[in-house]
């Protein structure tokens, strides 16, 4: 495909491509509007199973998914301001920053969220990153599989380390969070501290200097909201007075006002 194409021509071209790579849709009516296809294109890069892909639809995907991001803003550090000590709170879509790693709430399978235009972090993360990022998550997991046995899921607060692609940030960091079934118990607090403190064990580990963490466990694996933030709060602030200059930004990413009236009263 020719280099100096329009971003309407990338996303036709793509859609076309993921649409005749899916033996269930490629049958699919494409709708007319920019906004329909690329709910399609989503769509259709959610479900898709962990393989390859030609290198001249990825560098399409790429320069795409690149176009994508500059249209949403790239944030920078110098654009988030520090509260105190290295430490930051930022309302927003994580997609858009522009730090040495972001952490994404994964689950057991670590293979990123396969419904279709699903809000959650991991959908999001795996949708603008593209699909090489599916595809190195399984293969981390196919090397851990044959390790541990073919049943391996990843376990809680354990993280796992993969390119960022196509997002501003270098790097992600998947993390399984801790799932609330019933009641808070100090078991789960830990388990949900200990994704906090292995994350930035992992960041100093590759000289990673910066990084932007989610809300944990607070979506569909039930953490209650407040006493997460006071969790995350708490065990950073602990970590970074044992680990003095090892990180320069800790940033804590929301989404909700919710979250964000709830870090606000531990860090202002």
């Amino acid at each position: 495909m020719k280099k100096n194409i329009t971003q309407e021509e990338r996303l036709n071209y793509l859609v076309e491509e993921f649409k005749a790579d899916s033996d269930e849709y490629k049958d699919l009516q494409i709708p007319g509007d920019v906004e329909g296809k690329q709910r399609i294109l989503r769509s259709l890069m959610n479900i898709r199973m962990p393989k390859s892909m030609p290198d001249d639809i990825l560098e399409v995907q790429n320069d795409y998914l690149k176009a994508r991001s500059e249209e949403k803003g790239v944030v920078g550090l110098p654009d988030i301001p520090v509260i105190r000590d290295g430490l930051s709170i930022w309302q927003g879509d994580i997609t858009r920053l522009a730090v040495d790693a972001i952490v994404n709430a994964a689950n057991s399978q670590m293979l990123g969220c396969f419904v279709p235009m699903h809000t959650c972090i991991d959908n999001c993360i795996h949708t603008y990153a593209g699909i090489q990022l599916r595809a190195e998550c399984n293969e981390k997991m196919n090397q851990l599989r044959m390790k541990y046995g073919r049943d391996y899921e990843q376990p809680t607060a354990v993280p796992i380390l993969t390119d960022a692609y196509n997002l501003p940030a270098k790097k992600v960091v998947h993390i399984v969070g801790p799932i609330v079934n019933y009641n808070l118990t100090p078991d789960l607090e830990n388990d949900l501290a200990d994704c906090y403190r292995n994350t930035l064990d992992m960041c100093v580990e590759n000289n990673l200097k910066s990084v932007a963490f989610c809300c944990i466990s607070t979506g569909v694996f039930h953490f209650p909201n407040k006493r997460a933030a006071e969790v995350a709060v708490q065990t950073v602030t602990e970590w970074m007075g044992e680990h003095p200059g090892m990180m320069e930004r800790v940033i804590f990413n929301v989404f909700k006002d919710e979250d964000k009236e709830y870090y606000e009263e531990q860090l202002l």
